[in-house]
């Protein structure tokens, strides 16, 4: 287990090297964290047919409009079209670099456009599988909850290089979801260690950036200006959404790089071969 960890540790380096070679990579998620709160924006009443959903009572309270679980569903399938549109332009670029090439936003935004279909199904598949893990939660008490959450986390890691194969491939979301979950097979250690490596770290960096955010505006504070104490606290958001932005940008380097050793795709650039081949030994 503990070269498993420190084989993924490695695996976040090299995808954190690439991202310092290639800093544009890092629009990608910015631009999909200001698109997600204008669709957010764009969906007030699906936000009140999501707080109907959670009104739901264990004992089978009062039932949601057929209405509320659409509006609800067309939020999710928005949000995920967004999101997934995002990181296939994300991953993209990523791939451009890992195969020795120099990518810009623009390359990245060109593949995602190319995938708009693809991009589409899978969202529609997403927002169906978010749904029923919603309701299955909502109706099903506390055990819906736990049951749900480990479903959730089972679609997580299943589908996490989906959208690298809906990159490379000329296949439908269906087939794309099937051969994530085959790879999953090959990738599993580095899979789940290297997601959870990567939030593990930022969650401490996190932590690390609001304590230092609040001695920050406590110090502030004590200078009774206002302008000072708005100025620490645009501090401390600044740095947690960068955080957020690098996470995200690791995130899709890494699954970018699983996939192309998992599929043969040959040299990755940036990343050590042995360190690939250790990493991908079938699951025992």
């Amino acid at each position: 287990m503990f070269e498993r960890f420190s084989r993924s540790w490695a695996l976040i380096k090299a995808s954190a090297s690439v991202l310092k070679q290639d800093k544009e990579l890092l629009v990608f998620p910015l631009l999909s964290a200001i698109s997600v709160v204008l669709v957010a924006a764009c969906f007030i009443l699906p936000l009140f047919g999501l707080g109907a959903l959670d009104g739901l009572t264990e004992d089978g309270g009062e039932a949601i409009s057929p209405l509320a679980y659409g509006l609800a569903f067309l939020f999710y399938l928005a949000q995920y079209f967004v999101i997934f549109f995002f990181n296939t332009a994300l991953v993209g670029a990523a791939m451009i670099r890992l195969d020795g090439g120099d990518p810009t936003v623009r390359d990245g935004l060109r593949i995602a456009s190319g995938k708009l279909g693809p991009i589409f199904g899978y969202a529609v598949i997403a927002a169906t599988v978010g749904m029923l893990l919603r309701a299955l939660q909502e109706r099903a008490g506390w055990i819906g909850r736990w049951v749900a959450g480990l479903i959730g986390m089972a679609w997580t890691v299943a589908s996490f290089l989906v959208v690298p194969i809906l990159v490379t491939r000329d296949v439908g979301p269906i087939e794309a979801v099937k051969e994530s979950a085959l790879l999953l097979k090959r990738t599993w250690g580095e899979n789940v260690i290297g997601q959870g490596g990567i939030g593990l770290v930022f969650g401490l960096i996190n932590l690390l950036v609001v304590g230092l955010g609040i001695g920050l505006i406590f110090a502030a504070a004590m200078t009774k200006t206002a302008i000072v104490v708005g100025l620490a606290v645009a501090a401390m958001v600044i740095a947690l959404m960068l955080c957020a932005l690098i996470q995200a940008a690791l995130s899709g380097i890494y699954s970018a790089a699983l996939y192309r050793f998992a599929s043969g795709e040959g040299e990755t650039r940036g990343f050590d071969s042995d360190l690939l081949s250790q990493a991908f030994a079938p699951k025992r």
